[in-house]
């Protein structure tokens, strides 16, 4: 989640005119992703670089121990790698992407007709553009929808207009009919209307015979030509269906298959050659123009869904070539490495994470790395961007690149398609600018203003200060291995955010705890949302933000399931599994990025081992994120939520500054709330304890910025020596 929420409808729109004003067209001179974001011992890490230089790249491997570039710490901190991966030097050129989702057929669609061909469509317009949107095109025929929003079909050099626009936000269904006596005609029904309004033009065509002829691949949302797909659709699409003398010649259900990234066709055909491949993902289970809110599951009435939305600014997998490769050695530490990549001047890092081989342990603690949380967040360009930060980044040495310069690199989650619709799909299978070393998310923050993989490496750092040996297991391996991938380690430890989750990752952690496991969370507002892997490519991740909690936008009524597997979306708490029930805390009050130390305020000294050698209080009023370890996002206890565990809190922060909300979940009225207590009492962070009663043990801090307390002078503070009497605690 991020800050200033009240004001995000109308910061994101000031953002996106900022960016369509010009700033949408830069390229990065040099910049590159990988194939996979971890891998165990000989598993193979291939990069995909694009170089705009005409001179070669130089590749050098080296360790990640800290990321965070502010001077006033440790600065950013790697060390070589090159016993495990010689530097190397390789040629790389320019590799183009293409933003925009279509569907095409498999193959093409041919046919001669005798008398008329009839191309039909229903349609959900979403944004007029300057330029021409194609709704649906074979060849050179095509089904346009131009600036001013009239449809327009093209045959070869012929066109004829419609000449009422359509309605954005309204369904309309066209008809174009072309005859062996060259007349060509378009009908349409705007849907939407009262009263049903129809229009219907037509005229007559030059060379008849020509266009009795269909040749070229069946293409929904966007044209073909030798360049590519082009002139991208925004808006829903539904009942695409093409007729030769009245008999159906290619026909398709949208609502076929909805977990699919193929849609068969509607008529019997060997191969299915005729079948859907959807390019770039766009949205599936959306409304289409038989919903009328009877049902809201999109499995009871596939009917009502049987449309797909599709947007000029979908991309999901680049798609590039691999320049390099990097096959994992056996005896490669499980850690956090970079790849960086230079040239003449420019230079580029790519973060992956090694873990241990597949059932072996090579420490005592494993830590947790939310690979999930950094791809939905991958990307975000955030409203409060101004140009002004590259002065503290020049400053610092920090990552020159933001994704709000660089929108047609594919935004986040957290933001919305240029038609206003929120980003739902997520990989990081492209560039994810804010998943590099040296990354500050909060320009304006008089801190490190450090988030996710940057705000993890002061974990990592206080790691390695301590020499705490350790094991990283991201959540690529325990949604696929589930609790065999953390089995056997004393204790697993989350970073500052893990946010994102799917069954699979919640089912793992809550066997491992039930199984006598030490779960330590050391984040705020985790476990909150529930994604959807896609079951033909696990790299897509998919996530509906359904009627309540913090969000960046709202799903649509009749939007709220998954279209990757037909499950309830959005937060965990409205699926009947609150964060309470596996770490003890939820999320409960998020304010703008500053912290607060926490008070103790157990005094059992069957809990001093907590806090044995610290003598001073208050605990964290320091750190280099938001200058105190309880801050930002907090989380509480709440009895009516939880297991029923005997929870002991250790210690509280609470919000003296009355600068921090409440989460709309936790919100009734203007005075009320779910905690049946004041708002002042509910906005807190909650420090806690507890065992489960098969000798399991969980310690949660309730808060976000606690690791950025960690390295404040030099890792000799008292959160330091918490966290280590814990640690030692759990492993010794």
């Amino acid at each position: 989640m991020f800050c200033f929420m009240l004001f995000w409808k109308q910061l994101a729109l000031l953002m996106s005119e900022r960016l369509l004003s010009g700033e949408n067209g830069m390229i990065v001179d040099l910049i590159g992703y990988t194939d996979k974001l971890s891998g165990r011992p000989g598993d193979t890490i291939n990069f995909k670089v694009s170089s705009q230089i005409d001179a070669p790249v130089e590749a050098k491997l080296l360790r990640s121990i800290c990321a965070d570039a502010n001077p006033a710490g440790m600065g950013i901190v790697e060390t070589n790698c090159d016993d495990i991966f010689p530097p190397q030097q390789f040629n790389a050129g320019n590799q183009p992407f293409q933003s925009g989702s279509y569907a095409k057929t498999i193959s093409p669609l041919q046919h001669h007709a005798q008398n008329s061909i009839q191309i039909s469509v229903t349609v959900f317009p979403t944004l007029f553009t300057a330029g021409t949107q194609t709704i649906l095109s074979i060849g050179e025929v095509r089904l346009d929808l131009d600036a001013s929003g009239l449809v327009t079909l093209t045959s070869h050099q012929d066109k004829v207009s419609s000449k009422t626009p359509l309605r954005l936000h309204k369904w309309h269904q066209i008809t174009a009919t072309m005859n062996a006596s060259g007349e060509v005609s378009i009908h349409i029904l705007h849907l939407a209307s009262v009263n049903a309004n129809t229009e219907t033009v037509s005229n007559q065509l030059a060379n008849a015979l020509v266009h009795m002829h269909i040749d070229g691949f069946v293409c929904l949302a966007a044209t073909l030509d030798t360049k590519g797909p082009g002139q991208f659709f925004n808006g829903k699409i539904e009942a695409p269906l093409i007729m030769a003398d009245g008999i159906a010649i290619a026909d398709w259900n949208l609502a076929v298959d909805m977990t699919s990234l193929t849609i068969p066709s509607a008529l019997a055909q060997p191969d299915n050659k005729h079948a859907l491949i959807l390019f770039n993902a766009p949205t599936r289970a959306v409304c289409g123009s038989q919903w009328d809110a009877s049902e809201l599951n999109w499995q009871h009435k596939p009917d009502h869904y049987a449309a797909i939305h599709f947007h000029d600014d979908d991309i999901y997998d680049f798609g590039w070539d691999t320049s390099f490769s990097f096959t994992i050695p056996d005896d490669m530490s499980s850690g956090i490495y970079v790849m960086r990549i230079t040239c003449n001047g420019h230079e580029d890092a790519m973060p992956f994470f090694v873990c241990p081989p597949k059932g072996v342990r090579r420490a005592k603690l494993c830590v947790l790395v939310s690979t999930f949380t950094y791809a939905i967040y991958g990307n975000h360009a955030r409203p409060d961007y101004v140009p002004a930060w590259q002065e503290r980044i020049k400053e610092w040495g920090a990552y020159p690149h933001n994704p709000a310069a660089y929108p047609q690199y594919g935004l986040s989650t957290y933001n919305n398609h240029s038609d206003g619709s929120g980003i739902c799909h997520a990989s990081h299978k492209r560039p994810l600018f804010n998943l590099r070393p040296g990354y500050i998310t909060f320009g304006a923050a008089d801190c490190s203003g450090l988030r996710h993989f940057q705000a993890d490496s002061h974990l990592i750092a206080w790691l390695h200060n301590q020499n705490i040996d350790y094991d990283i297991i991201t959540d690529d391996e325990i949604d696929r291995d589930g609790f065999a991938a953390i089995e056997g380690y004393d204790a697993v430890t989350t970073g500052t955010h893990p946010e994102y989750h799917t069954t699979n990752t919640l089912d793992a952690l809550t066997a491992y705890r039930d199984k006598g496991g030490a779960l330590i969370y050391l984040g705020g507002n985790g476990f909150y949302w529930r994604i959807i892997r896609h079951k033909e490519d696990p790299n897509l991740l998919e996530i509906r933000r359904a009627e309540d909690g913090l969000r960046a936008w709202a799903s649509q009524p009749g939007e709220y399931y998954n279209a990757f597997d037909g499950s309830y979306g959005g937060l965990w708490r409205r699926n009947g599994r609150p964060p309470q029930k596996l770490v003890g805390i939820g999320f409960t009050a998020q304010g703008i990025f500053e912290g607060m130390p926490y008070k103790r305020v157990c005094n059992d000294s069957a809990f001093d081992w907590v806090f044995d050698g610290i003598d001073d209080s208050p605990i964290g009023d320091f750190g280099f994120s938001g200058n105190g370890a309880a801050g930002f996002e907090l989380d509480r206890v709440d009895t009516k939520l939880d297991e029923g565990q005997d929870i002991t809190i250790l210690a509280q922060s609470y919000d003296t500054r009355d600068t921090f909300m409440l989460v709309p979940e936790e919100q009734l009225t203007h005075l009320t709330n779910l905690s049946g207590g004041s708002e002042s009492e509910a906005k807190r962070a909650d420090m806690v304890y507890f065992k489960t009663p098969s000798g399991g043990q969980v310690f949660s801090v309730g808060s976000i910025t606690f690791c950025g307390s960690l390295p404040w002078n030099n890792f000799d503070n008292n959160v330091s020596r918490l966290l280590r009497n814990v640690i030692d605690r759990f492993t010794g």
